[in-house]
């Protein structure tokens, strides 16, 4: 196999993975080609800038508006999508991280890609996207009012998926809270804790390690 047969296999393993046969657009392959580890088998979020870089870099290779097409395409594709909803950085064409990835992003990725995996789906996803949009307030290190500031829509669903998210989190933080008082009570050590209430030594261990960490649920 020559030195284009890996790409070629590679390629048509994305093909697979993307549901019915389809033409491939010819620019994203050069992109896959020149920068796999940002087209390639894992896609990871790109930084602000990225179009205008790529034309920098490569004049003679990219036409203008051809290449705005692929990158919106790629854009709107559910594994990219899924790769923003997943993670906190931005990344150069290097695959090294850049910048923070702004909540609302991260927050309307999540929100599109619970709307497609439901309209594919028979079961409530429901519990997913609440999981999901609490990690992401954690995550953000915002409280929830301040999150949802940063967030605002009009959306209903997504103004309700939210709410629960932010309604969980205060659950969890007064579960943590009444957890610590019980043991800074108790006067045992974690595992004597954990063992004495039954609970597990890794919850325990948690609630201790989050002590300081601002609360998500602050405004």
């Amino acid at each position: 196999m020559g030195p284009a047969g890996p790409r070629i296999e590679q390629s048509k393993e994305r093909q697979r993975n993307t549901g019915p046969a389809r033409a491939v657009n010819p620019v994203l392959e050069r992109l896959f080609a020149l920068y796999p580890q940002m087209f390639g088998a894992r896609f990871l979020p790109l930084k602000l800038g990225v179009y205008q870089e790529l034309l920098a870099a490569h004049p003679e290779v990219f036409a203008k508006e051809e290449l705005k097409l692929a990158l919106g395409q790629h854009a709107r594709s559910t594994r990219y999508l899924e790769a923003v909803a997943s993670s906190s950085q931005r990344y150069n064409l290097q695959a090294e991280p850049v910048e923070p990835l702004a909540p609302d992003h991260v927050h309307h990725a999540i929100m599109e890609v619970f709307r497609r995996r439901q309209a594919r789906s028979r079961d409530d996803l429901r519990p997913w996207l609440r999981e999901r949009l609490a990690g992401a307030i954690e995550a953000s290190g915002l409280g929830s009012m301040q999150y949802a500031e940063q967030v605002r829509s009009q959306d209903p669903v997504a103004l309700q998926a939210l709410q629960e998210a932010m309604e969980w989190l205060a659950e969890q933080s007064a579960k943590r809270a009444a957890l610590l008082r019980a043991f800074d009570a108790s006067g045992l050590g974690a595992a004597a804790f954990a063992q004495a209430y039954g609970l597990e030594l890794r919850s325990v261990e948690q609630a201790l390690a989050q002590r300081q960490a601002p609360s998500a649920t602050g405004c």
